[in-house]
């Protein structure tokens, strides 16, 4: 739909133009641009890099990386071309690249790139804190997602149907077009998003995820689902389900409930809750002092079976704990279930994110 300008003599349709009839190049004008008033594309994000590509064997690189309020990862990727090229390919390649990356990497990469714009006086990581309105950091609730923002003057039929398909897989991608007019020597520029439309958009990508959830558990597949956990009034969100339980034990465990008294609660497994040595250790001791118990009874202790980071080990009754982390099935869910019911006091709840 053109803009039009209104006249007292009449309504006049502003003629569209091209980027490169105006000679509005990509990187020097619509990115720079952009990276400056990101809401236009991409509401509620904050610019953490651009042109990024730390990444071996590969020179290709994110137009502008941004985080958005809710700690998702946002890969934007502009085009001033009339058909968009293979934008959604190259995005989502990026999304699977950078879709590891933590809390104090992306703070490193903020740094950087307040660098290199002149920002020195600014801290990365208090900035970053701030727009997501964090007191602390909560690295696990950082990057569980990864959105894409697709923006350019036009879009193929390839790209909107690619995308739409995407969206119905629960992928959060959108498509923004960037359509500029031209007026009395002035560039215009008409901004929409196309797809999803705005009206339905967070409705499109919720059903997408639902229908992407019942399609793994109908097919027997491993469940990925995460979970909303609420302890003492304290709300985590998006848990994986090893990492629900755990912080609710290792919660009790703060409350002067000992970790054995809690390993009661799960009898079909009170022998594989937690793992013990004698000592306050930390977790290098704690791995060491471990390998030799399990030797000793014949057996073998594998790190990445447990919690045993120095944050996570439990200290009680003069031992070093370490919680289990192979949770899963029917199993986990009592477990769940099991300590909301024993303690009602610290009204302990958890709902499956949709």
């Amino acid at each position: 739909m053109p803009i039009y300008e209104f006249l007292k003599s009449g309504i006049v349709a502003l003629k569209p133009v091209t980027f490169s009839s105006v000679n509005v190049q990509e990187r020097r004008d619509l990115q720079r641009l952009l990276r400056e008033n990101i809401d236009i594309i991409a509401t509620d994000t904050l610019v953490i890099a651009e042109e990024f590509g730390e990444w071996e064997d590969s020179y290709r690189r994110i137009d502008l990386l941004g985080v958005d309020k809710n700690a998702n990862l946002v890969v934007i990727e502009l085009k001033r071309t009339e058909d968009g090229g293979h934008m959604e390919l190259q995005a989502i390649r990026y999304a699977a690249m950078i879709s590891t990356m933590t809390f104090d990497r992306a703070s490193d990469v903020f740094s950087d790139y307040l660098k290199a714009n002149g920002k020195t006086d600014q801290d990365a990581r208090a900035v970053l804190m701030d727009f997501l309105g964090w007191e602390d950091a909560d690295v696990d609730k950082f990057g569980s997602d990864v959105r894409i923002v697709l923006a350019s003057a036009e879009f193929s039929k390839e790209i909107t149907s690619s995308v739409l398909w995407l969206v119905g897989q629960g992928l959060d991608i959108r498509c923004v077009r960037l359509k500029p007019y031209t007026l009395d020597e002035k560039i215009l520029l008409d901004v929409q998003q196309i797809i999803p439309l705005p009206e339905v958009a967070e409705y499109q990508v919720q059903i997408g995820k639902k229908v992407r959830k019942e399609r793994e558990a109908n097919a027997g597949g491993a469940d990925f689902t995460r979970y909303n956990v609420v302890i003492n009034g304290q709300q985590h969100d998006a848990l994986w389900k090893r990492k629900a339980i755990f912080l609710i034990c290792k919660f009790l465990c703060t409350q002067s409930i000992s970790p054995e008294t809690i390993a009661a609660l799960f009898k079909w497994r009170q022998n594989r809750v937690w793992f013990s040595v004698d000592g306050t250790v930390d977790a290098a001791e704690f791995a060491t002092l471990a390998a030799e118990k399990a030797a000793s009874n014949g057996g073998n202790f594998s790190p990445r079976r447990w919690f045993c980071e120095d944050a996570e080990l439990v200290h009680a009754n003069g031992k070093t704990y370490a919680f289990s982390d192979q949770w899963g099935g029917d199993g986990w869910k009592n477990a769940m279930n099991a300590v909301r019911e024993a303690y009602p006091q610290f009204n302990i709840d958890f709902t499956p994110v949709i």
